[in-house]
This record gives structure tokens, sequence and C-alpha cells, in this order.
């Protein structure tokens, strides 16, 4: 049977000498996995191109129920993004934050407002021309709504330490490596009060970024031990150097 359906790709991997394998997490049935035959030729109806990190598709799909590698019938972009593929410090965070949502996002079962927040963000994102070195902060932490796991902020005079083994603010450094000193749980604790808006005109300072990156990475290994390593961290890492 033939669906609709929008999809967000995650990640692809070559299949045999022309195809690919493209992981996706689409509005109507969650997280699904495409073989698309082909895509690697010249005269490819459907280019490996089109299966970008973070791109949104509009997909006609072959689905059948409980089939390991679904198969796409037509993909088109929906729309095509405007600014990311041809900005240099975008694509780094669209792959970074692509391998976050890739080892995150495990349910196949539909979650329309999770789904939904991604790709606002991407839109919005796509659009922005300034504050782009804190999106992928204000992206991963209010992305913990969705995975079960936000931050309490209890962020005030006495508890200035925010300590990710516990998620939330202490008064104390804790006895692990796992927290933020005051300066950075400050930037933290105004993330987590902003949206989508407001992080463009937050100054954070290069190592307090980086202490921050680190800690939610912290924060998410902690809350999901089977994701393992990051591997784009270090690119995202230099694209602000």
């Amino acid at each position: 049977m033939i669906h609709k359906t929008q999809a967000l790709v995650l990640h692809h991997i070559k299949y045999s000498d022309t195809g690919i394998i493209v992981y996706t997490y689409t509005r109507a049935f969650g997280r699904m996995s495409f073989l698309v035959q082909g895509a690697r030729k010249k005269n490819s109806r459907m280019k490996a191109g089109l299966f970008q990190p973070l791109f949104i598709l509009d997909l006609d799909i072959y689905y059948k129920e409980k089939r390991q590698l679904q198969k796409i019938k037509e993909a088109r972009n929906a729309p095509p993004y405007q600014s990311i593929p041809h900005d240099y410090i975008k694509t780094s965070i669209c792959l970074f934050l692509a391998e976050i949502l890739y080892k995150s996002l495990r349910e196949e079962e539909p979650n329309p407002e999770l789904f939904e927040f991604i790709t606002s963000h991407m839109r919005i994102f796509d659009l922005k021309k300034q504050g782009l070195a804190n999106f992928h902060l204000y992206f991963m932490t209010h992305l913990t709504k969705y995975l079960g796991f936000f931050p309490r902020n209890n962020f005030n005079e006495s508890n200035t330490c925010f300590d990710s083994n516990k998620g939330y603010f202490t008064p104390f450094k804790p006895h692990h490596n796992h927290y933020l000193e005051k300066p950075e749980s400050h930037f933290f604790h105004t993330l987590l009060q902003y949206d989508s808006s407001q992080h463009q005109h937050l100054e954070i300072p290069r190592e307090s970024r980086l202490k921050i990156l680190h800690a939610l990475l912290d924060f998410y290994y902690l809350h999901n031990p089977d994701m393992g390593h990051i591997q784009s961290f270090e690119i995202l890492k230099e694209t602000f150097r």
C-alpha cells in the first residue's frame, strides 16, 4: 500500500554497488529505514544527494508492516533549504544534530509533536543569519523535553551548580565530573528559559559554550547509555575554533 508522509533524514550508508540505506524519522510512522536502489547512479531518479542529514522530505512510500527496509516510490524536498547546503557552519551543526537524533530516536511509533519540534526548528535555523553558535545548545536542551529527561530549572542564588547526574542545580559541586560551575550554570539556566527566537541574543564565551556542550553530551549519555560516542563532535569543535 502506498502512503504519504514527511520524513527527516538522520543518516545514510552505502548499500551494494549503487544503493544506499536511509535512516529517517517520519511524521506518520516514527523511525523508519529505506532501501534506495541505484541512488548513486548518475541517472538516478532519487539521487543520494537528496538524503543529506536533516533534510526534510515529502515521501510516497510502499509501506509493508514489519518490513525492516521500506521502499520509496517518490521523494521530494519539502521545501528545499535555502542556506543550510551552502553554509559550512550550518552544515556542520546539522551533521552533529543529525547524529544526536540518529542515536537518540529509537521509537518506531509516531510522535507528531516531536516531529514538529525538529522540523520547525530546522526551518527556522535555515533562515537564521546570526546566533548560530548557540543553536545546537538550545536545540539539544529543549529536545530533552521529548526524550523524557528535561532538566529542572531550579537555579537561584543558592543553587548555582548544574549536576548532570541529578538533572538539576545544586548548592555544591558534586563528587564527580559531570557538572557545570556557576558561570556556565547561569548560561544554561538562561537557555532553559529561552525560546527559539531568543537564544541568538545570548552572548556565551567560546570556552563556556564548549563546557556547556560537554555537559549536555554527558547528560545525554547518562540518560541513554546505549547512545555511543558522537563522532561529529570533533568536527563541530573545529567549526567554532
